[in-house]
């Protein structure tokens, strides 16, 4: 197997400097192609990034899966445009790794994970909390029985994203597909899936939306398969950026805050920080290395069909203003 992976770009605006950054640093492969509609786009990813200068571009990703030798994507692309474009790559032989969210409904999920088990390529989502040693350490206490059975989880993210991405896609519900709980809010929904490894069994949630088509304040309370309950708090309406995140158990929890750090507290004892390396991966790293077959797949795609589960559940709720109840794969459905 080739050491190299080549790797085309589908969608160059801002997160793609993240993206190549990291390719940069892990190695082992070659960005050989850029695809976006918008000339402006590739030109201000080729300025900030002068290795890109001569790189082959194409205003359509279907040119350059055609026409160039490539052996992966990444997808960096409008939310709504990620399952056709993930799709039409699995099915030209690419791996992907693709944004969040990865679909915009539970069957489009379900049809990439389809194709990616026809096609066996890496199909992976760049959530990049999970190589995070802070919540890899939650969602250790939470499997291994640290903190008991769980009985509660608490997530809380505010940042300006109403005032930050006026104006622009994020807030065209014909290319977002939603709003900051489908945007940044899909994060926090994976790591409380991710971590605990509960399944969400009902869910009831109030949006506002203020003047624009898309929601922007979300808050979701969601029972568990195990009968725990989990409180969502998503506003995109507030100043600066607050993230929290808390699990707790029948024996202790453990909890992050952006602003004070880590701390487990079990029942008997006193808090504890704990002192964590560094991480030592990223999205992009275990995607290329995943490919070279060194490491597996750490995000796949199941993540993101959970969190899409939850995600439109929770639309509808709000649209219905009453809980919807979503089935786990353990539960029959008249439970």
């Amino acid at each position: 197997m080739p050491e190299t992976t080549r790797i085309g770009f589908i969608g160059a605006g801002g997160i793609a400097l993240y993206h190549v950054d990291r390719l940069r640093t892990c190695g082992q492969n070659e960005i050989v192609a850029l695809a976006d509609p918008s000339e402006a786009s590739l030109a201000t990813l080729r300025e900030k990034r002068p290795e890109l200068v001569g790189v082959p571009t194409f205003s359509d990703y279907r040119r350059m899966l055609a026409e160039m030798e490539l052996d992966a994507v990444e997808i960096h692309s409008p939310h709504c445009f990620h399952p056709r474009q993930a799709l039409d790559s699995l099915e030209a032989g690419k791996h992907v790794l693709c944004e969040k969210p990865l679909a915009s409904s539970p069957e489009e999920a379900r049809r990439l994970i389809a194709k990616r088990d026809e096609t066996g390529k890496v199909l992976m989502i760049a959530y990049q909390r999970h190589f995070s040693p802070v919540y890899r350490h939650m969602r250790e206490q939470a499997l291994t029985g640290e903190l008991g059975e769980v009985r509660n989880v608490v997530l809380v993210l505010t940042q300006e994203w109403l005032r930050n991405t006026r104006g622009t896609w994020r807030q065209d519900a014909k290319l977002s597909c939603g709003g900051q709980l489908n945007d940044s809010g899909s994060h926090v929904i994976d790591m409380m899936l991710w971590c605990t490894g509960l399944r969400p069994r009902e869910v009831y949630a109030q949006m506002n939306r203020f003047d624009l088509e898309v929601e922007v304040d979300s808050v979701l309370t969601v029972r568990f398969d195990n009968g725990a309950i989990g409180s969502v708090t998503v506003l995109g309406s507030t100043p600066g950026y607050w993230e929290m995140f808390g699990i707790w158990g029948d024996k202790g929890g453990v909890s992050y805050d952006i602003t004070s750090g880590l701390q487990r507290h079990l029942y008997g004892g006193q808090p504890e920080h704990p002192d964590l390396p560094p991480a030592t991966s990223d999205p992009d790293a275990n995607f290329v290395r995943a490919i070279l077959g060194h490491e597996q797949v750490q995000v796949p795609a199941e993540c993101g069909l959970a969190v899409i589960e939850l995600t439109e559940a929770a639309y509808r709720s709000a649209a219905e203003g009453k809980p919807v109840r979503l089935f786990a794969p353990n539960l029959p459905q008249d439970a």
